[in-house]
């Protein structure tokens, strides 16, 4: 009998990537986003339109607002930076929010009676974010079992899969290919305009496209002229 795993899916490529990734090592996935007041919310409404088409089990949207908090270019009236990947953490780094996502994600695991989440962050091609390292996903992973009934119980132990951890946003893309995902069902800009189009000039499309130049392919996404 398969597993179930909790796959966080955003709609963008990494974690449509790691939802791949979790059908071909065996896992039923079920894909959670977050409405969190996002100002790229596209990519949500991708992630709500392709989740079952990729593969899902079942997609669970969570709804809440951090623009009460904001903080970040994603959540508050903050220009997206658009000058090139820096080498300090970005204003588009939202406080805590993968350990906010993380722990949406770990609920849902109790619920469906399943002890393995996948989440792709990625410490080598990225922005810089404190949430997307090792270090950090070790810690969430020890404090999500001793937190838990099951952990606590010991019927289970809870794992955090971070697939992409290590891998270049080239290896990423070469690594969905390989399993068959179409990356034209994704989006990753942080400021796309009216019509869903991304701006190529953000971290996160800089990161796309670079990928996609070092793996020798052509990102099918359309981008602002």
């Amino acid at each position: 009998m398969q597993s179930k795993a909790v796959v966080l899916y955003s709609g963008g490529l990494d974690s449509t990537t790691c939802l791949a990734l979790a059908r071909s090592q065996g896992f039923i996935p079920y894909a959670i986003s977050f409405s969190y007041g996002q100002r790229h919310c596209h990519e949500l409404e991708v992630a709500k339109a392709n989740a079952v088409r990729l593969g899902a089990a079942e997609h669970l949207v969570v709804n809440f607002d951090l623009r009460s908090m904001g903080g970040s270019a994603l959540t508050a009236d903050i220009d997206v930076p658009k000058q090139g990947v820096s080498a300090d953490i970005p204003v588009t780094y939202v406080p805590a929010r993968n350990t906010i996502f993380l722990s949406f994600a770990l609920g849902w695991a109790e619920v469906l009676g399943a002890f393995d989440i996948y989440i792709g962050v990625n410490a080598l091609d990225y922005s810089g974010y404190p949430d997307c390292r090792p270090e950090f996903v070790a810690a969430y992973e020890t404090m999500a079992n001793l937190a838990t009934k099951a952990g606590v119980e010991g019927t289970g132990r809870f794992r955090i899969h971070t697939p992409l951890i290590s891998l270049s946003k080239a290896d990423i893309i070469r690594t969905g290919v390989g399993l068959g995902v179409d990356y034209a069902l994704t989006h990753s800009c942080y400021d796309p305009d009216a019509r869903g189009l991304s701006c190529g000039q953000c971290d996160s499309c800089r990161l796309r496209l670079k990928g996609f130049a070092e793996a020798g392919l052509q990102d099918p996404l359309a981008y602002q002229s």
